[in-house]
C-alpha cells in the first residue's frame, strides 16, 4: 500500500527485542493526535484499534476518505471530549497504515517485506506504541482504551506498565483468545493463503494481490461481528433487487450482497498479509500464561481505575469473557467498575452510535478526570 508520506510518525531508534526473539530497530510508527496536551500534560488518552482499524480514529482517514472508525465517541464534546482531552492512536506493528509492518519496505533489498516479517504479539505492539510517551514526553498518561484487540493492548499495557496511566477502559475484549475465535482466525487466514494469488506471500513483488482470499476472511469475520438478532431484524429472508430465487448461486439474499460488498471494500485499504500477522497476534493473547493462569497476579502492582464495558449481543468476546476480568481485579482489590450495555448490534456495538455505551463512557471519563 502506497501513498503515506504526508502521514504522521516517529522513527523508533530503541531496539525492541519481540516475543519470537527478534529485535527491530530503526522502525517507523504511524499516529494520529486529536485535541491538545495541556501544559502540565495529564490530558493524554491513549486509544488502541480493534483488528482492521488504524490511527485515523476520528475526522476523515486521508487514505480511504471514510470516516474515523470511532467518530461516535472521540470530538469536541464527546465522549472522549477534544476540548478537554489529548487523543493518541497509532496504527500497531503489523499493520498497513504506515507503522512497521508486512508492507514496508526491507532496508537491504529494498522490496517489501512480506512474509519475512516477523511474528508479533499484543505484547510487542504495546511496547512499541508505548514510545509515544517519551516522544510527547508524557510521565503517566490519564486513560487508556479501546474495544475488541483495542482491549487486549489496553490490558496488556497496564499489565506491563502498571503506574503508567490513571484509568483503564478496556472494551467487548477478553484477558486471552479463546478456541472458538482462534478458528475463526485460522478460517480468515486459510481463505487468504489458499488464494493462488498469495504466492506465498509474496504477492507484492510479483504485482498480484489474494483479494478473493481477504475478501472471504473478511466476511467470515464479519459475521461475527455482529448478532443473530441484528442480521435476522436488518435483512431476514429478504431477496436481493428480485422477486423470487434465481436458483443459482449468484445473490440471491441481501445478506448475501452485504457481506460481498463488505469484503470488495475491504481489500482496498488492508493488507492480506497485516491481516495474517495481526489476527496471529490476537490468538497468541495469553495474559495470565506466565503467571500460572492466575489473571489477578497480573495486576497486583497496579493502582489503576478500571471500568470495563462488555454487551449483551456480542457472542465474540460474551460478557462471561469479561466478567473475568472483573473477577481477577476484584480479587486484588482493584478499583474496578464494569457494565453490560444492552444492545442487538453485536460485537460491533463499541463502533456504533449506541447512546448507552457512548453516555457511560463519557461520564467515567469526565468523572475520573479531576484538576
Amino acid at each position: 500500500m502506497n501513498g503515506f508520506d504526508d502521514i504522521k510518525k516517529i522513527i523508533i531508534k530503541k531496539p525492541l527485542k519481540l516475543d519470537c526473539g527478534v529485535t527491530i530497530t530503526d522502525y517507523p510508527l504511524a499516529y494520529e493526535t486529536y485535541g491538545k496536551l495541556n501544559q502540565d500534560k495529564d490530558n493524554a488518552i491513549m486509544v488502541f484499534h480493534a483488528l482492521t482499524g488504524d490511527q485515523f480514529a476520528s475526522g476523515k482517514n486521508p487514505i480511504t476518505n471514510k470516516d474515523g472508525w470511532w467518530s461516535y465517541v472521540i470530538g469536541p464534546n464527546k465522549a472522549l471530549d477534544t476540548n478537554k482531552y489529548f487523543i493518541i492512536c497509532a496504527n500497531v506493528i503489523g499493520g498497513c497504515m504506515g507503522s512497521f509492518g508486512p508492507s514496508s519496505i526491507d532496508k537491504k533489498s529494498g522490496k517489501k517485506i512480506g512474509i519475512n516479517f516477523p511474528v508479533i504479539t499484543i505484547n510487542d505492539m504495546v511496547n512499541a506504541q508505548f514510545n509515544l510517551l517519551d516522544h510527547f514526553n508524557i510521565d503517566k498518561l490519564f486513560c487508556v482504551t479501546g474495544g475488541s484487540m483495542g482491549g487486549m493492548q489496553v490490558l496488556q499495557f497496564i499489565a506491563n506498565y502498571p503506574d503508567k496511566s490513571k484509568i483503564a477502559i478496556p472494551i467487548a475484549c477478553s484477558a486471552s483468545h479463546s478456541a472458538q475465535n482462534i478458528a475463526f482466525n485460522e478460517l480468515g487466514r486459510q481463505a487468504i493463503m489458499a488464494d493462488e494469488n498469495w504466492k506465498n506471500g509474496n504477492y507484492e513483488l510479483e504485482n498480484k494481490s489474494p483479494a478473493k482470499g481477504l475478501s472471504v476472511a473478511r466476511m467470515a469475520a464479519h459475521i461475527t461481528y455482529l448478532s443473530k438478532k441484528g442480521l435476522q431484524e436488518k435483512f431476514g429472508r429478504k431477496l436481493q433487487e428480485r422477486d423470487k430465487i434465481k436458483f443459482g448461486f449468484d445473490a440471491d439474499f441481501q445478506i448475501e450482497s452485504y457481506l460481498r460488498y463488505q469484503g470488495s471494500i475491504f481489500v482496498d485499504r488492508f493488507d492480506a498479509n497485516s491481516y495474517l500477522y495481526i489476527t496471529r497476534a490476537m490468538d497468541y493473547f495469553d495474559l495470565s500464561k506466565n503467571s500460572n493462569g492466575d489473571l489477578s497476579k497480573v495486576f497486583k502492582n497496579t493502582k489503576t481505575k478500571f471500568f470495563i464495558i462488555s454487551f449483551t449481543s456480542d457472542w465474540l468476546y460474551p460478557t462471561a469473557e469479561n466478567r473475568e476480568i472483573v473477577i481477577a481485579l476484584n480479587a486484588i482489590n482493584a478499583d474496578v467498575g464494569f457494565l453490560e450495555v444492552k444492545s442487538d448490534k453485536g460485537h460491533d456495538s463499541f463502533l456504533l452510535d449506541v447512546p448507552d455505551f457512548v453516555n457511560a463512557l463519557k461520564n467515567f471519563v469526565d468523572n475520573s478526570y479531576k484538576k
